[in-house]
């Protein structure tokens, strides 16, 4: 495995095997690498000649400076990880070489980017969209690999692929779980010990959700996420919505549509923490 900060030093090194027709998987992270990230590599692996992993932490799509700040950095954990998983290359660049000079590039995905996370951090999925086509044009992967757990970003990203035309594979992995329940994130390394022990009760009221009352409407689904997070004061909602999942806007019954997904942002404490869940 070959560490690499340089997008010219990267290319160089893949041209050799694009020139045979060989695969290239890319898998874009923000290191602080967990089991769920791991996933994403050994399915990049598996189905690819060569695998590469970025290691960027993106400024442009940080709203809260202190967010940026605090956001876990591990790189020495993350490259051996990596190493276990088979990786090829790590390509870990600075904000210099990603963003020589500022990007004003702006990116329009209609009703995609108001909803939900959009509608809580202007900006975010512009700034998502400026580094992920940064990573695309630097590596010209044939496949690359993001996370449900991120599920309207992965919405975000299939659009940038199509509007701009890059010919790649957007490849989507489950979510990862502790064995609690909770959904796989390095924000959680941020967690209290006891806001850590609270956690998963996110995705233990979403998994009871689906079962609760047989003929539960939209609405009643929605309540009883709602009033079970209420219950506890370590926990703030920002956004429960029940959504179509290919369109993300919300949905008033069940009968709207054939593919429905519930996504929720809920502070525990001060660590911001999303989750999903597939209802239909």
């Amino acid at each position: 495995m070959k560490i690499i900060h340089t997008i010219a030093e990267l290319r160089a090194h893949l041209e050799e095997y694009k020139s045979i027709g060989q695969y290239i998987g890319l898998v874009p992270t923000m290191g602080a690498l967990h089991e769920g990230h791991i996933r994403l590599v050994e399915r990049c692996v598996q189905e690819n000649a060569i695998c590469v992993v970025s290691i960027f932490v993106n400024p442009t799509q940080f709203n809260d400076k202190n967010d940026l700040l605090f956001y876990p950095r591990t790189p020495e954990q993350d490259a051996e990880m990596l190493r276990k998983a088979g990786c090829k290359y790590v390509f870990m660049p600075s904000v210099e070489e990603m963003y020589p000079e500022p990007d004003t590039r702006l990116f329009h995905f209609g009703s995609l980017e108001t909803v939900m996370e959009g509608s809580f951090r202007p900006g975010h999925f512009n700034g998502v969209a400026q580094i992920v086509s940064k990573l695309f044009d630097a590596v010209k992967p044939d496949r690359a690999y993001f996370g449900e757990k991120d599920f309207q970003q992965l919405a975000i990203i299939r659009k940038m692929t199509k509007d701009m035309n890059y010919p790649i594979e957007i490849v989507a992995c489950p979510i990862v779980r502790e064995k609690d329940g909770l959904a796989m994130s390095s924000r959680n390394r941020r967690l209290s010990s006891q806001e850590r022990e609270k956690a998963p009760q996110i995705a233990q009221l979403l998994s009871k959700s689906t079962t609760f009352d047989p003929v539960k409407s939209i609405q009643d689904t929605i309540s009883y996420v709602t009033k079970g997070l209420a219950e506890d004061p370590t926990f703030k909602l920002e956004y429960y919505e029940i959504v179509d999942g290919d369109t993300l806007q919300p949905v008033e019954n069940w009968d709207d549509s054939g593919y429905i997904v519930g996504c929720i942002a809920v502070f525990c404490g001060t660590v911001r923490l999303i989750d999903n869940i597939l209802y239909k």
